[in-house]
């Protein structure tokens, strides 16, 4: 902006208007154009112990990928049999639905007006869909190479980790693409394991992981805070305890990640605040604050 100097008759003052004719450049501004200088007036002031709370939901989504990829790898070395994960699932997806329920006493049941009964109807059509296709699962990806599997895997559970929502309003965000790329790193993987029932249970503990225990954790994180950091923090020492008893030093990363995630962002986070240098002022595009939503009828 060009402050343009130009003499002119004291009893004519300029003025901040486009309908009326001034001796005035279009460019010129008077001394007053800096008075309506503001800065960060739309900054957040961050507290580290909530910034750290909600960076769980990071650290518990890394913790689930952790912990299905060392579910595959024991199955896939005959360390454990399908019936007894598929046990395993079935009860803790039992208590989780008993606890689901429980935590706002109905409340939220109540609001969507699904019964029981078509939880348990959904739920056995996924079972036997699933059962029934798993033999289509073991030998769908035979013609492709395992490190071309494994590759796949890989980079469908970042894209996973990428557009998950935790909470953020974002325009990456997108919990269909989320699940559907961790159910397709599911199969890829699950057609890499011995059997079909294999595939099956795997197939299987993935949508427990990948969509059932996040809907429990973000009814946990809004009804009873400290329940949901005690669970998140069990649940991050079982993933590592797992990962050791295969790689020491994946674990030792894995819990550097996870220190870094949980302590170090955040603080960064705040620091950074105070670098922050936004200025508003008559330059910014109007706003328009009035509702116009009844023109749109």
């Amino acid at each position: 902006m060009v402050c343009a100097q130009v003499e002119t008759s004291p009893r004519r003052r300029w003025q901040k208007v486009l309908y009326e004719r001034q001796p005035f450049p279009d460019n010129y501004v008077d001394q007053r154009f800096l008075e309506e200088l503001r800065k960060n007036i739309h900054a957040r002031q961050y507290q580290y112990w909530a910034v750290v709370f909600e960076s769980g939901a990071v650290a518990q989504q890394l913790c689930s990928v952790c912990v299905f990829v060392v579910t595959w790898w024991y199955m896939d070395a005959g360390m454990l049999s399908p019936q007894r994960l598929f046990g395993a699932g079935l009860v803790s997806s039992l208590l989780g639905y008993i606890l689901f329920n429980v935590i706002d006493a109905g409340v939220g049941r109540q609001e969507s007006g699904r019964t029981w009964w078509a939880d348990l109807k959904s739920t056995l059509v996924f079972i036997a869909f699933t059962y029934g296709f798993s033999p289509v699962l073991k030998t769908l990806t035979e013609s492709i190479s395992t490190d071309t599997i494994y590759a796949m895997s890989a980079f469908m559970l970042l894209g996973h980790l990428i557009f998950f929502d935790y909470g953020a309003n974002a325009a990456i965000v997108s919990s269909t693409l989320s699940l559907n790329m961790a159910i397709f790193a599911s199969v890829c993987l699950a057609s890499r394991l011995p059997r079909s029932l294999h595939a099956f249970v795997m197939v299987t503990f993935a949508m427990q992981i990948f969509a059932l225990w996040p809907m429990l954790q973000k009814k946990l994180k809004a009804q009873t805070p400290r329940c949901y950091v005690a669970v998140t923090t069990l649940f991050a020492l079982a993933a590592l305890v797992g990962l050791m008893t295969i790689s020491s030093v994946g674990a030792v990363l894995f819990a550097l990640l996870l220190l870094c995630i949980s302590c170090l962002c955040p603080y960064c986070l705040i620091r950074l605040q105070l670098f922050k240098d936004n200025i508003h002022g008559p330059w910014d595009e109007a706003e328009i604050k009035e509702d116009l939503s009844r023109f749109l009828m």
